[in-house]
């Protein structure tokens, strides 16, 4: 067994080549150590790509009251001070930084009218902060990052799946995986190893998110001793497309609400003035059509109730349909089509600004979203929990390994503000990849022991040689999807999460068990089997915390306690596997914010 593999070798490997790992792997390379970049798919196909809307950073270019402390208190007011607030602050410094980069190496940003990078609304951000190109910011970042890296001397190895991380006394020294196309194994030798495989979406039955996202950095880093923290912190986004049911989930841009797009219930009422955060009112707060004045201090904005932050419209819309005010799929509707009574020429408008929905929108589901509503309803989108890192390093708690991205804890708290995630990426990929690149130089011995290659790929062939039965990969997978998305979504019960607990602990069982048939060269149902343990981990890391926080709060909503409780918001639950086996769930208290900081929240309240 110990020589059915390819051996590779790397100072620095990189698993994920999104946003996060291709900006590691950049930096890494930099530095001039050999780099491995390791793809669950194609490179190019990251589930980066479908990122929309933009990227923020507080360059000030639309309006210029903002600036990087205005930028920090909107992440932490929306993470609900539960985010490490020194990623909150770097974040919110060098994100302008990074954008400028991206410009630099080729992006084409849309321009305001004096060739500045043009920035617009979103959700929870105070001012216009997101820099974009039209509803494709993802892309663009991901080909400018792919132009740019492979210059750099990167190796890169596609469709290549990582089952295990090889650890020597404590410190990761490398990784195990597959070839998904010829089904050969492949060991990695490294001296640090960056994480950034994205989020854990595929958990659920309706989701944003492409099939890789499975939670196998998350899941991965856990197995080696490292923690996962904020696991009950997920966001459900308010907009998925709804119908046809091929399509459903798929990520309707919170652009759209940007450029103006509102929300209605199937009676045509423009629900979202139902409920307005006090916090998010003037003493002269009025409901105009365009909007409520958003006061602090001397500063005003007018903000559309549309860009609240997502768990709370994800919830209005929830409440619509629930009192039976939804649309004939069981969403709501979101209508741009009507700023042609504001906008001349809004149809050219419109696909200027939104050119992938709109063919989005009319390829799938033959929707012509200049002149009609579109039918969207809320979709698990993004975990704001994940690997616990140093917030200037992004090393884990295990020696060696780094996390970046999603797949990383610690920037969004309770909850994430929308375009944050594609400057996280930027921000604090740069950073994993230049600290671990230091570390490889600093502690470049290591011992690979093969017994531990050798004892994944023995559990990874296991399936083939299984006795065949009623539980196959797919129907595990399905049932875990069907279980999370019943007990454990946008709105939570105890009783409901300890039923999806006692499932997950059955599906566990069943998945020890499952038969695959065929041979090893690209065989879908063996790759779903392997993806099982992954997805069964973070299903049951995100139950067990969401049941221990006995409140509500950002991303988690507990209709039997739907209060913020002060006490809950002092500190992380934090999980590590046990020498048992089992998780080990505990508190983690937030170190006191320094005064500078308490100082930018305070002005910016």
């Amino acid at each position: 067994m110990a020589g059915d593999y390819q051996t590779v070798e790397h100072d620095v490997l990189v698993i994920g080549a999104g946003g996060a790992g291709l900006r590691a792997a950049i930096e890494a390379a930099s530095t001039g150590l050999r780099v491995g970049l390791v793809c669950k798919s194609l490179l190019g196909k990251a589930h980066t790509v479908v990122a929309e809307g933009g990227i923020a950073a507080a360059m000030a270019n639309v309006d210029d009251r903002d600036g990087w402390k205005v930028h920090f208190a909107d992440t932490m007011r929306g993470g609900q001070y539960l985010s490490n607030w020194r990623m909150a602050e770097l974040h919110a410094k060098e994100a302008p930084d990074r954008v400028n980069e991206l410009e630099a190496w080729g992006s084409l940003f849309d321009r305001t009218p004096d060739g500045r990078i043009l920035q617009r609304n979103f959700g929870g951000h105070r001012y216009p902060r997101l820099a974009h190109v039209g509803d494709r910011t993802g892309l663009e970042m991901i080909r400018t990052l792919q132009d740019h890296g492979i210059h750099q001397g990167i190796d890169v190895h596609m469709e290549v799946t990582v089952l295990t991380l090889l650890t020597d006394g404590g410190r990761v020294c490398g990784a195990f995986g597959y070839d998904r196309d010829r089904g050969t194994f492949r060991l990695f030798k490294a001296a640090a190893v960056v994480m950034a495989t994205g989020g854990i979406g595929r958990a659920y039955k309706i989701t944003s998110n492409s099939w890789e996202y499975t939670g196998d950095g998350q899941s991965l880093a856990y197995h080696a001793g490292a923690a996962l923290q904020d696991m009950e912190f997920v966001q459900f986004h308010p907009t998925g497309m709804i119908w046809p049911p091929s399509v459903r989930g798929i990520l309707v841009t919170e652009g759209v609400r940007g450029e103006g797009g509102i929300l209605k219930n199937k009676d045509g009422r423009r629900f979202m003035f139902d409920n307005i955060p006090d916090n998010y009112k003037s003493s002269t707060a009025d409901n105009e059509e365009e909007g409520w004045r958003y006061v602090t201090g001397d500063k005003e904005a007018r903000r559309p109730p549309e860009l609240l932050t997502r768990d709370h419209v994800s919830r209005m819309i929830n409440r619509e349909v629930k009192a039976g005010r939804g649309s004939p799929h069981g969403g709501v509707f979101l209508d741009i089509a009507w700023i042609k009574e504001k906008i001349p020429q809004a149809e050219a408008h419109i696909k200027r600004k939104l050119p992938s929905m709109y063919h989005q929108f009319m390829q799938l589901a033959g929707i012509d979203i200049t002149k009609e509503p579109m039918e969207i309803g809320p979709t698990t989108h993004y975990v704001m929990g994940g690997v616990r890192v140093d917030g200037d390093t992004q090393m884990t708690t295990v020696p060696g390994l780094f996390a970046c991205g999603e797949v990383a804890a610690g920037l969004h708290g309770a909850n994430r503000l929308g375009g944050n995630s594609l400057s996280d990426l930027v921000v604090f990929g740069k950073r994993a990849g230049e600290h671990a690149a230091a570390f490889a130089k600093e502690h470049p011995n290591y011992t690979i022991d093969t017994t531990q290659a050798d004892a994944a790929a023995r559990a990874a062939l296991a399936p083939f040689d299984r006795p065949a039965n009623d539980d196959g990969p797919y129907q595990v997978q399905d049932a875990l999807q069907t279980t999370m998305q019943q007990n454990v979504g946008i709105v939570r019960l105890e009783d409901e999460m300890q039923t999806a607990l006692a499932a997950i602990q059955t599906l566990k069982q069943k998945a020890a068990t499952v038969h695959v048939r065929g041979n090893r060269e690209y065989n879908p149902g063996w790759h779903t089997a392997l993806d099982l343990p992954n997805l069964l981990t973070v299903s049951e890391a995100i139950t067990r915390c969401a049941i221990e926080r006995k409140e509500s709060r950002g991303g988690h909503f507990r209709e039997d306690m739907p209060d913020k409780d002060p006490a809950f918001g002092t500190f992380n639950f934090v999980i590590t596997k046990g020498t048992d086996g089992e998780m080990q769930l505990k508190r983690e208290t937030i170190p006191e914010m320094p005064a500078h900081l308490k100082a930018a929240v305070e002005e910016n309240r």
